[in-house]
């Protein structure tokens, strides 16, 4: 389900690094894209894995809707947090109350590296 509903463009698919395993553990969660090409997502639960994955290991790769790039997961406080939180539900709507009880962060795409072409 999460899966399709990333190719609909409705959640991202994250993939990221167990911070105790070391292996790729995937999540779907909502988020909202910035005119920046940045992503902005949070947990609704202190204790949600993959965002104690993130703050473990900030590298991440994201993918919807025809779209997937490598990104660095940055912890949002203060007003930053305050304003994910309000995008977010203002995105998906009620459901997202929950929001705010985790952390945010914004997910800024990385360059990607060329060989020699």
């Amino acid at each position: 389900m999460g899966e399709r509903l990333a190719q609909q463009g409705r959640v991202v698919e994250l993939s990221t690094r167990g911070r105790v395993s070391g292996r790729t553990a995937r999540a779907t969660v909502g988020f909202v894209e910035e005119p920046d090409g940045s992503l902005l997502v949070a947990a609704g639960s202190p204790a949600a894995h993959w965002a104690l994955n993130l703050a473990v290991h900030p590298y991440l790769s994201a993918a919807w809707a025809g779209h997937s790039g490598v990104y660095r997961a940055e912890p949002l406080d203060g007003s930053a947090f305050a304003a994910a939180i309000s995008a977010l539900i203002l995105r998906y709507g009620t459901p997202a109350e929950r929001l705010g009880r985790g952390p945010a962060f914004r997910l800024h795409p990385e360059p990607v590296e060329r060989g020699d072409e």
